[in-house]
């Protein structure tokens, strides 16, 4: 594969003298794309074929995306975790800006993003996109109570089996905040992860089928772990094991309703996979060296194999910008790891929820036929929260002013047109709300521990952690004392953009 920048694939396309021109020239010659967004859930940088020969998975239409687009090796989550991840994804800021300092929201909880605020979805709304969102939501959805002078009920992590019946939800309201209030005109969404309740469709932010049974909650030890999911209220049609493939179809749908309308069209696709439950359809089961995980990981190859497939059925596949990443690292235990060869978060130190690299180093792959290169590899930083003002740059429309404030316009990048870093500092987040500041190669954290799953998560000592990414991927040398004065900087960077103070460097 080529690196990034690759200008001579772009003589097909322009002129090589023209090659370095800004993306808002471009608007005379590219008509602005559709674009789809498919976000896995927990999907690991090691996961994908193309990307790691030794992965365990088969993954043919992932690795169709890799050969036919462009793949990040310096790829970023905003946060290690997910309902952080989809907030800086739809607003183009970092979530510890907003009220959640740390771990993620509930199927209950109220919205996290204001109804005031600009989304990519209205920004692209407001410039002549249908919007659309199929899949996890997870941000938040303003329930509406069934006694007006009872809470509604939250249930804590551990929450799995209990005699308590109910939520005090009037479920036959509509939601407030939910897609229609942040840009989207069309909606069929989960609430959140597929192991939280409430186990429901909403539909344009009404519940599509009422919750009028309730499930005992799932926990079995097979294959490793992975087949969990907490009790509560279900709709009586839902079956979790089918939730992957009724979004998909979902979203097929909505791409064959706008793909040939005269308006491009933009689909937000969270997928609740390959996230527990591990529940792959009964033909992917045995499908991969790497367990049910594994096996999950081959049907969201499927799903994706769906939407690439709709695009080529509408010939549409050429004006659209299709775009797969992760909110996160995978989920991928020392017990995994000792059952399977597979490591689905790469040579990456930790895993998801950490504020080491695979917590938040993710596949992000890019594909738009005839304006992104194809086979092609770009090795510069870039995180999910670039995704808003990177659309404003594909669609040559300038951002209002104070909004994606933490968002970098990389569609220079994407359509390889600068060999130059668009994005050099980034900020680094984790479950426990550990932060970390990467400054071109090298990553400096003010705390020790993960800050995650990965055990110890907290270090009582003080002390920082410093690392050279270039040389040493796998964080295993602490440069701190070597590096005093580097350290020093970057903790005063971090301070200055965070906002925050920290103990000081020792």
């Amino acid at each position: 594969m080529t690196q990034c920048p690759v200008f001579k694939l772009l003589l097909f396309i322009v002129p090589l003298s023209s090659c370095l021109q800004s993306s808002q020239d471009q608007q005379y010659r590219v008509p602005k794309p559709n674009i789809i967004y498919i976000l896995a859930d927990d999907l690991g940088y090691g996961d994908i074929k193309a990307i790691n020969e030794a992965s365990g998975i088969e993954t043919p239409n992932m690795d169709r995306l890799v050969r036919e687009g462009t793949y990040f090796t310096d790829a970023h989550s905003s946060s290690a975790v997910c309902t952080p991840t989809r907030y800086g994804i739809l607003t183009g800021r970092y979530a510890w800006r907003s009220s959640l300092q740390s771990g993620v929201l509930w199927g209950y909880s109220p919205p996290l993003i204001e109804p005031e605020r600009m989304t990519v979805a209205s920004f692209l709304r407001g410039n002549g996109y249908h919007t659309g969102v199929v899949g996890k939501w997870h941000l938040g959805l303003g329930w509406q109570p069934m006694l007006a002078d009872s809470p509604i009920v939250q249930y804590d992590w551990e929450y799995l089996f209990d005699a308590q019946r109910g939520s005090n939800v009037d479920f036959s309201k509509p939601v407030e905040g939910g897609p229609s209030t942040l840009g989207f005109d069309y909606s069929f969404i989960f609430p959140s992860s597929l192991d939280m309740t409430p186990y429901v469709y909403l539909v344009n932010d009404t519940v599509a089928e009422l919750p009028t049974t309730y499930t005992e909650g799932k926990s079995e030890n097979k294959d490793g772990r992975g087949v969990f999911w907490r009790a509560g209220e279900i709709s009586p049609g839902l079956q979790v094991e089918k939730v992957l493939d009724d979004l998909s179809e979902k979203a097929v749908t909505f791409i064959h309703d706008y793909g040939k309308q005269e308006d491009p069209f933009f689909l937000y696709f969270p997928l609740t996979a390959p996230h527990a439950p591990w529940v792959p359809a009964s033909q992917y089961r045995g499908s991969s060296e790497a367990g049910l995980y594994g096996d999950f990981v081959t049907h969201v190859d499927k799903v994706v194999g769906d939407i690439l497939n709709a695009l080529d059925q509408m010939q549409i596949e050429e004006n659209t910008l299709v775009l797969l990443t992760s909110d996160n690292g995978a989920h991928w235990t020392m017990g995994d790891k000792e059952l399977y060869e597979h490591r689905p978060n790469y040579h990456f130190r930790g895993q998801k929820a950490d504020i080491y690299e695979g917590g938040h180093r993710i596949p992000y792959i890019v594909r738009w036929p005839g304006q992104i290169p194809s086979g092609s590899v770009c090795p510069l930083l870039i995180s999910t929260t670039d995704f808003f003002a990177t659309m404003a740059g594909i669609t040559w429309t300038e951002l209002p002013p104070g909004v994606a404030e933490d968002s970098y316009d990389m569609a220079d990048v994407y359509l390889h047109l600068t060999e130059e870093p668009i994005r050099n500092v980034m900020i680094q987040h984790s479950l426990n709300g550990s932060f970390a500041i990467r400054q071109g190669n090298w990553k400096y954290s003010p705390q020790l521990g993960s800050g995650g799953f990965t055990s110890p998560a907290v270090i009582d000592s003080l002390g920082g952690a410093l690392y050279n990414l270039e040389t040493d991927p796998g964080e295993t040398q602490n440069l701190i004392e070597k590096r005093w004065a580097k350290a020093q900087r970057m903790h005063q960077n971090l301070e200055l953009i965070t906002g925050q103070k920290f103990n000081p460097v020792r």
